[in-house]
């Protein structure tokens, strides 16, 4: 990949607080360049700071960020640690196309994280953590549609809103119960009967007798996350951002309540500050220092399968919440997305979890293309218990956190990377942060 040299003859030597103080230019190291660390990246350049940016692979955007469901799902997402879930998970474990997966281990960070979790599973603190997400998800996609608009990226990307669609009337029963959240909240969605349903997405006519209606969520949107990720490091690139490709990060070095430097596989790189935004990884990095980050990967599956008949494709994006699976258009393709599986950092790819994903493409969009030719695909997701990511400060003051934003990285990197950008320039944040920092976890 090429990189362009230096920053300074793009940026002045000096950035500039929303105080009006003049802030000296910093050489910084943003570790990841999944779409967390290339927005982190973009947004600390145009704050006016020399950035490089350090991940093992050859090119940004091939682990997480590579297949992911494709939603920027700001409205219709909910925290997982919701006060049904411990029953809900317990019918899940039985079913052959289950949603979730736990594969037990002797991984002391396993049980401690799903300890975490279930006490998250209170209606008091899925209310807070709801809000803690929404706050940052709203604001999120503010950002993305005004650096949309500056940079016109094309990213395959949709705005016709979330379809979130019913099998059992019960389903629907329940999600009209809970709108009067959704009201408070001021997100704005419509129910929809199945013909409704079949009017927005009309792929659906063929197998409208599997659904009894849906739920649109028309601000949400949807696009690849990977290709947006691509073309975003191409523009900072452009704008001075180095890109260290190939090089893995093997420890960060303390002396005293600084980070020092970083031993790579290529050597040792400093910085005066650092930027972690290794998503699942970032935990093992940090715990050599004493931090303890409460992150555990949780593995998702994805099918990419080519169109071959337009007329049975969707437009835009829906989830079929009885098998909590995402299919999304992304140009001539239709990616299906789905599954928790707690496994650790194992990526293999097993055919049972393919399986259902297969299964629900096929059910809804049984004509849309050849399921033997889909590219099949998992990556880590890097989850808190609480479900809200962990942004900026730790004990170490010139290190600082991008990380843990489970399903919803795609949906709430602008807004990450914007907020971390001002915390590290000592601006003001655009959004409160409480409760989005590594603080609630003291």
């Amino acid at each position: 990949m090429h990189v362009i040299l230096t920053a300074f003859r793009f940026f002045p030597r000096r950035a500039y607080s929303g105080r009006g103080d003049i802030l000296p230019l910093m050489k910084i190291l943003v570790l990841g360049s999944g779409v967390i660390g290339v927005t982190s990246a973009w947004y600390l350049a145009r704050a006016g700071h020399e950035v490089t940016l350090v991940d093992r692979q050859p090119q940004p955007a091939m682990e997480t960020s590579f297949a992911n469901g494709g939603q920027v799902s700001w409205g219709a997402a909910n925290p997982w640690a919701a006060p049904d879930m411990p029953r809900k998970a317990l019918t899940w474990l039985l079913k052959r196309h289950s949603p979730l997966v736990l594969r037990p281990s002797l991984d002391p960070a396993m049980w401690a994280w799903l300890l975490q979790m279930l006490r998250n599973c209170t209606h008091a603190r899925y209310l807070a953590n709801k809000e803690r997400q929404l706050r940052l998800a709203r604001y999120s996609h503010a950002r993305l549609i005004a650096l949309r608009n500056e940079t016109s990226l094309h990213y395959d990307q949709s705005t016709r809103g979330l379809l979130v669609l019913y099998r059992k009337a019960s389903d629907l029963d329940i999600a009209t119960r809970e709108a009067q959240l959704l009201d408070r909240l001021g997100i704005a969605y419509r129910f929809l009967d199945r013909a409704a349903c079949v009017a927005h997405e009309p792929a659906l006519r063929d197998s409208q007798d599997k659904i009894v209606g849906g739920m649109l969520f028309p601000d949400d949107e949807s696009g690849d996350c990977r290709r947006f990720t691509e073309e975003l490091a191409a523009r900072a690139q452009q704008q001075g951002v180095k890109f260290l490709a190939s090089t893995t990060v093997i420890r960060l070095v303390a002396d005293g309540a600084r980070i020092a430097h970083i031993v790579t596989d290529r050597g040792d790189l400093t910085a005066d500050t650092y930027i972690l935004a290794c998503g699942s990884y970032s935990p093992l990095l940090l715990k050599p220092l004493g931090v303890r980050l409460p992150v555990y990967p949780v593995k998702g599956y994805s099918l990419t399968v080519p169109i071959t008949h337009d007329a049975t494709a969707l437009q835009g994006t829906l989830t079929d919440e009885a098998y909590k699976v995402v299919i999304t258009r992304l140009g001539n393709r239709l990616r299906a997305a789905g599954t928790a599986e707690l496994c650790g950092y194992d990526l293999t790819l097993r055919p049972a979890r393919l399986a259902t994903l297969a299964h629900v493409v096929r059910d809804l969009f049984p004509s849309v293309g050849n399921l033997a030719e889909a590219e099949p695909w998992a990556g880590l997701r890097p989850m808190t218990p609480d479900n809200p990511p962990v942004i900026g400060a730790t004990p170490y003051e010139n290190l600082f956190l991008n990380t843990g934003h489970g399903t919803l990285g795609w949906t709430m990197a602008c807004g990450s990377g914007k907020l971390l950008a001002d915390i590290v320039s000592g601006r003001a944040p655009e959004i409160d942060l409480d409760g989005l920092t590594l603080a609630r976890f003291a």
